[in-house]
């Protein structure tokens, strides 16, 4: 049997990875080729895509030799915790299997299981040639969570080699238990880097964030030794449709952009031009493969209504510009936090860039912050934003700052042992020392700085840019496990209750603060399409449950009708008009629009556009 190949698809949110790996899928699948395809990011939409239900089980796909499979970090929390443990619970006391299953509690627990069932495919029993996948093809996180799971084979492989010098023990258990689990590590490093077994292929579309965002990609990728690579340009409009001034402008934009791609990108590029529905369903997604795969000079079908046309939904009402500040205004006389998630790519970084200058140029003295590890905020500003606080040039009472994870990481270290040499003894200083080199202190960091921030109370309002809606929610969860984390390692001792005590008490505060409406303020922002609709809904019902509530939706890039003028674009009207009405229905919340610009949100005159679109309507129509 020939080797088994892998894909992974990643790039930018928003920019259709999901679409493109699940549409090549269905192409190997159709060819005859035993297919899976898996989806790692927290927030998937691959169920969505195939119009079936699939979950954390291999399951058909309804076409002959493809299966599916969504990785729930749950689950696979649950199953690494028992694989680890269940050999030890026969031969050890149970005050020890106590000890064991309180280190399994750590946060860093959820993202090694997730990773580990991932290298499960490549280089464990499910990856095994044995199991008869001709091709595996993953459907990853966005780019910046992407590339922190490729860097993890070798520092887990590394952590485990390092703890078994020390005092075996890692915060993912005794290294007698994953021993196994190194070799996994470095055969999964091993197959990134063979370009006749694994091909990177990254989505982008012709945009300024996308194309910068897949640069950056591409060096850290060539950095952890992955050497085949090729591109998909996703979202290309069309000449023949661009009519009208407006659309000619959004052309010629993307015409500069691929322009450059070529210039820049020495890999293969596929171009696939933007449809005017959506595509959902083995059909529209065997119509996209058609375009993808062509070798025959085949024109794509940019036309092509993939699936039922639209009906119009419910009525759609927009929130008034001046209630919309009133949800966002700070009135308990202290920092309010202003947390912007959506799913990746429907604008965010945008949105959070539009609405920090709106309100500092309404008088609130504004910080401006981003904990995506893709962050853009300097891009779009088309200002450098670096880890330290600065201020924005040509915005009064604006300052912007970025979560920097190397620097959060160096701070945090630094902090936690300062803290522990007034306590510990030198034997247990060691202690401190190795769980600190745990690639699980990255998310620690990232969390505790991410805090500092929820807790300043200099400024008006902090406006939060924040990742992707699954690793928003969880980093929101952190703060109600977390405190375990900080004193694991001395969990038997007074000074560690001490320690976990102090700790908590700081999550009581700022968890109470985020369930405050007068200090805190949650909106998802959202395409009016279906899957960035039903992943924001889903995650409002998550914070839900943790008694967060959500205050207001933003629906991005919604087409004026003064602008849709030929059938192409009435269509997407339509569906957009359709998608509007279920957010209102869905949400039951305000709901404000950004509308569709004619060229790209970068540089300030234009996120100042964006900005009193939102809050002074009429003032989006004014060109620039």
């Amino acid at each position: 049997m020939s080797q088994t190949q892998y894909i992974f698809f990643s790039g930018k949110g928003g920019v259709g990875k999901t679409t493109m790996a699940c549409a090549t899928a269905v192409q190997n699948a159709d060819q005859g080729k035993r297919t899976l395809i898996i989806t790692t990011d927290p927030a998937s939409n691959l169920s969505d895509v195939f119009e079936t239900e699939i979950g954390h089980q291999i399951r058909p796909l309804g076409v002959d030799n493809l299966w599916g499979m969504e990785i729930d970090p749950d689950k696979a929390t649950e199953e690494y915790r028992e694989r680890t443990l269940a050999p030890m619970r026969a031969v050890m006391p149970e005050s020890v299997i106590k000890v064991l299953e309180e280190q399994f509690n750590s946060p860093c627990t959820t993202e090694i299981a997730s990773f580990d069932r991932f290298v499960d495919f490549m280089a464990g029993e499910d990856g095994d040639e044995g199991t008869g996948y001709d091709v595996v093809i993953f459907d990853t996180a966005p780019t910046g969570h992407t590339l922190r799971m490729l860097e993890l084979p070798v520092d887990w492989s590394k952590h485990i080699e390092e703890s078994a010098k020390g005092t075996g023990n890692t915060c993912i258990g005794p290294v007698a238990s994953i021993q196994e689990n190194k070799k996994k590590y470095d055969e999964a490093t091993r197959l990134l880097g063979d370009p006749s077994r694994t091909e990177f292929t990254f989505v982008l579309q012709p945009e300024g964030t996308s194309v910068y965002e897949t640069q950056r990609a591409s060096k850290e990728l060539a950095q952890i030794g992955v050497k085949k690579t090729q591109l998909i340009v996703n979202g290309i409009l069309a000449e023949e449709i661009c009519d009208t001034p407006f659309f000619r402008s959004r052309y010629d934009m993307q015409q500069n952009y691929l322009k450059r791609i070529s210039e820049e990108f020495d890999v293969p590029v596929k171009h696939m031009y933007q449809r005017n529905g959506e595509i959902k369903g083995v059909q529209g997604l065997r119509n996209v493969a058609r375009d993808l795969f062509s070798t025959n000079g085949h024109k794509p079908e940019i036309m092509l209504q993939a699936g039922v046309t639209p009906t119009k939904g419910a009525d759609f009402v927009e929130i008034d510009s001046a209630k919309l500040l009133e949800v966002i205004r700070p009135t308990a006389g202290k920092t309010k936090a202003l947390f912007f998630t959506g799913k990746g790519g429907v604008g965010k970084t945008a949105v959070s860039c539009a609405v920090a200058v709106a309100l500092a140029e309404r008088g609130f003295k504004t910080l401006l912050l981003t904990t995506d590890p893709a962050s853009h905020i300097g891009q779009v500003m088309e200002q450098n934003v670096g880890s330290g606080i600065n201020p924005i040039e040509g915005v009064a009472n604006l300052d912007a700052v970025m979560i920097d994870q190397e620097e959060a990481v160096k701070t945090y270290k630094d902090r936690i042992i300062e803290d522990a040499k007034k306590k510990y003894s030198e034997e247990m200083m060691a202690a401190v020392r190795e769980e600190l080199e745990s690639p699980c202190t990255e998310e620690m960091a990232a969390f505790d700085t991410f805090m500092g921030y929820v807790e300043r109370e200099d400024y008006d309002i902090v406006v939060f840019d924040t990742a992707p809606t699954g690793h928003t929610l969880r980093l929101l969860e952190l703060p109600f496990d977390y405190a375990d984390q900080v004193g694991m390692m001395v969990s038997t001792t007074e000074a560690g209750n001490e320690v976990k005590k102090d700790t908590q008490q700081r999550f009581d505060r700022i968890i109470a603060q985020m369930k405050d409406p007068e200090r805190s303020a949650f909106a998802f922002v959202v395409y009016p399409e279906s899957t960035p609709v039903i992943e924001a809904y889903r995650a409002m019902l998550d914070l839900k449950k943790a008694n967060i509530s959500t205050q207001f939706v933003v629906a991005n890039q919604v087409l004026r009708k003064e602008n849709c003028t030929n059938d192409y674009f009435k269509a997407r009207r339509l569906m957009q008009e359709k998608y509007l009405g279920e957010i209102n229905e869905r949400f039951g919340l305000p709901v404000a629009t950004m509308p569709l610009f004619e060229t790209e949100i970068m540089g300030l005159e234009m996120v100042r556009r964006a900005g009193e679109s939102l809050f002074t309507p009429e003032k989006a129509h004014v060109t620039a």
